[in-house]
């Protein structure tokens, strides 16, 4: 008698419909910041998965893509105050001392807490402007300009030491 082996296949239910109905919410997690790691943790499937799901949907990678804009966007925005320097109200509690006499002409003095706003200066900052001018600027502005250089210079170097020891 011949035995036939029998395979059985489970073949895995796709998360694609509970994912696209959340395609909001992917936008605004990816706004907040979180990595598709965390985003597809979220949705409860694979990082490999959400990779097959960013090129089988394009509708899930827009998502995907215009939440990270805004995030990236805001630090972005957040570097060139940073750079430049800026201006902000802080409200400050303090106290008034208010003197004067009363009808009896006795001296008198009360306090009081009165809520202020106070401008506050954050002056530009000078790691932040060299960061944002190398990056924006790379033409015009580099970390060292003479590297490029100096590092053909030491693969010459190099070479010229390996062909000697060749010989």
């Amino acid at each position: 008698m011949v035995q036939i082996e029998r395979r059985c296949f489970i073949l895995a239910k796709s998360k694609w419909g509970r994912v696209k109905q959340k395609l909001e919410q992917v936008e605004i997690w990816a706004s907040m910041g979180l990595s598709e790691r965390d985003i597809a943790h979220n949705l409860g499937i694979s990082k490999s998965t959400m990779e097959n799901y960013k090129k089988a949907h394009l509708d899930f990678l827009g998502s995907l893509k215009r939440g990270k804009e805004v995030a990236d966007s805001k630090v972005e925005n957040a570097l060139y105050k940073k750079a430049t320097g800026y201006k902000y109200i802080e409200k400050q509690a303090i106290k008034v001392k208010n003197k004067y006499y009363d009808e009896k002409g006795k001296k008198v003095e009360k306090e009081d807490v009165v809520v202020v706003d106070i401008e506050k200066v954050v002056q530009p900052d000078v790691a932040a402007m060299k960061f944002w001018l190398v990056n924006r600027q790379k033409g015009r502005w580099k970390d060292n300009p003479h590297k490029v250089q100096n590092d053909k210079e030491v693969l010459k170097l190099r070479k010229k030491e390996i062909e000697e020891k060749e010989w």
